[in-house]
């Protein structure tokens, strides 16, 4: 682990061991706190606040995802960090990469590039797959969606695309939000145009409702059911349209 800190400490909210929705294979899957946006349908609100995650070294981690490599290199997995969002913490993420690539583990970044000025060129370097939530491409939509602006996110996109590193397009598909077809084939187009390597659509859900009610947070999708079959293979034609692979 050579040029890497294993003295870089961060705060971890929880670890995930077998995931299978966060990249290529099974995932060792870090959920790290900290997050500047606040998605309407966040499923995870408890990993706002970087302090109530738990504060952890990059080597004891390490040594905890040593103990699975052979598992996840089998499966053709690998190392997954995402949050909150990761980039909240990048020197913590930075030394945590460099030290699965050191492991021999693929490595992925789950961000809402909202913070992709963040992610330096080592941090990128280490990083083999970026798993990019574009909330919407619409401002105003975003804005209303997020509380943040959409700029960053494709400033990011950009850069990693002018960069060459592979991008899944991550799109989530909430019925009254982020369902107009005009934005979508707009943001198809893009991601076409950028190379993004795969698009996941992931139909809206309120997994997370609980959690709001339990931190006494106003849910303001109550009332708003998941996207009917026939509207998600309808999105997911449009990205085929423009020659992106789905997931």
């Amino acid at each position: 682990m050579r040029g890497m800190d294993v003295n870089v400490e961060g705060y971890v909210h929880s670890v995930e061991t077998g995931g299978a929705v966060d990249g290529p294979g099974l995932r060792f899957v870090v959920f790290l706190t900290g997050c500047a946006l606040r998605c309407l349908y966040c499923h995870n609100p408890d990993t706002w606040h970087m302090p109530d995650g738990k504060k952890t070294g990059v080597a004891s981690l390490l040594n905890e995802i040593a103990e699975y490599r052979d598992f996840l290199q089998r499966t053709g997995g690998g190392v997954t960090v995402t949050g909150g969002e990761p980039l909240a913490q990048p020197e913590f993420v930075t030394a945590l990469f460099q030290g699965c690539k050191a492991l021999g583990l693929h490595t992925a970044l789950d961000t809402s590039g909202f913070l992709g000025a963040n992610a330096t060129d080592a941090l990128l370097a280490a990083t083999d797959l970026v798993l990019l939530d574009i909330k919407s491409f619409g401002p105003e939509t975003y804005k209303r969606l997020t509380g943040g602006n959409l700029a960053p996110t494709l400033r990011f996109a950009e850069r990693l695309s002018a960069m060459g590193r592979p991008v899944w397009l991550r799109y989530v598909l909430v019925p009254g939000v982020t369902d107009d077809l005009k934005s979508i084939e707009a943001l198809a187009a893009y991601a076409s145009r950028l190379g993004m390597a795969k698009v996941e659509v992931l139909p809206f859900h309120k997994m997370g409702e609980s959690k709001w009610e339990a931190l006494d947070l106003p849910y303001t999708l109550k009332n708003t059911q998941p996207p009917s079959a026939a509207l998600v293979a309808k999105v997911k034609d449009i990205f085929v349209g423009h020659g992106l692979k789905t997931v």
